[in-house]
């Protein structure tokens, strides 16, 4: 493994395998009574999020705890951040307390990578801006092998808002190392600018792409990111590219359906759907502590094999 863990095009077949392979063993852990390996004794991660995140930073707090590190959870609002501090100050002070790892979430696309310049410790990408979302990447990769037992030869579908979500970079980069074929799938308004250099197919017709499917992914529609109207109702959205009964039929019976979270029922995915047991949306909340142990491990650890 490197350094840091910025971005899933950094992560080479090698890489990416060793990291779900370990996770397969750190879930292990979770049936212990004892919860706890002694194997980042000592260490110290800092969780630096400058965006709200219960989910990801909880995640990333339990995994290293059960590493058996020492966490420190950074809070920006009250802190000198909030006064005019910079990011690079704020690495200074973190350099000074001598951390290990620092998980950050930062609402700037390409933050880490900057933090990560300016420490000696690892960085982790736990979302920045648009740009990608590492772990989430890694935990769906998890969640489709543990259900369907490969990655390899799948087919999978993105579907939803692919031009603000950092989920779908981070997964089709990650995907397509391990050999799925990815379709994304969002109305002309929500599709990148440059998306012809995914390793991609684009649709804008859900229903043309779903029979074909084995894991079908759907995107949060992030509003907070919005600066104009991208689809003309939530209505529309829902008929063009909702998830809903009707569709998940038209579906193969063993195909998947995930998603990130947090879900907008009724517009995204219907509640039927999303709490069938097609559903993985639990499953990948669980998979994220074990995969972040994983990465954790492997960055800090300082070993190449499985403890």
């Amino acid at each position: 493994m490197m350094r840091h863990l910025l971005s899933t095009q950094d992560l080479s077949l090698d890489d990416a395998l060793l990291v779900l392979d370990t996770a397969e063993y750190m879930a292990t852990v979770a049936d212990r009574s004892v919860k706890k390996l002694p194997t980042l004794r000592g260490r110290t991660v800092v969780n630096l999020f400058f965006e709200d995140s219960t989910r990801t930073r909880t995640s990333f707090e339990l995994a290293a705890k059960r590493l058996s590190a020492d966490v420190i959870n950074f809070s920006v609002r009250g802190s000198s951040v909030s006064k005019g501090e910079s990011l690079k100050d704020t690495a200074q002070t973190l350099e000074a307390m001598g951390a290990d790892a620092v998980v950050c979430r930062h609402p700037a696309s390409g933050a880490p990578h900057r933090l990560a310049a300016w420490v000696r410790g690892s960085v982790l990408n736990a979302g920045d801006g648009t740009h990608e979302h590492p772990t989430q990447a890694l935990l769906d990769a998890f969640t489709i092998r543990r259900r369907l037992g490969r990655i390899e030869g799948l087919s999978v579908t993105i579907v939803g808002d692919v031009l603000h979500s950092r989920v779908a970079r981070s997964n089709v980069w990650l995907l397509s190392t391990l050999g799925a074929a990815v379709t994304v799938v969002a109305p002309p308004t929500l599709v990148p600018v440059g998306v012809e250099q995914w390793p991609v197919t684009v649709s804008y017709d859900l229903d043309a792409v779903l029979p074909g499917s084995d894991v079908v992914m759907m995107l949060r529609v992030q509003r907070e990111r919005m600066t104009a109207a991208f689809f003309p109702t939530e209505r529309e959205y829902a008929r063009r590219y909702g998830l809903d009964a009707d569709r998940l039929a038209a579906m193969p019976l063993s195909a998947l359906v995930m998603h990130p979270g947090p879900m907008v029922r009724g517009m995204e995915i219907a509640s039927d759907v999303a709490d069938s047991t097609r559903s993985t949306v639990v499953e990948q909340v669980a998979n994220g502590v074990s995969v972040r142990m994983a990465v954790l491990y492997l960055l800090l650890g300082g070993t190449r094999e499985v403890p």
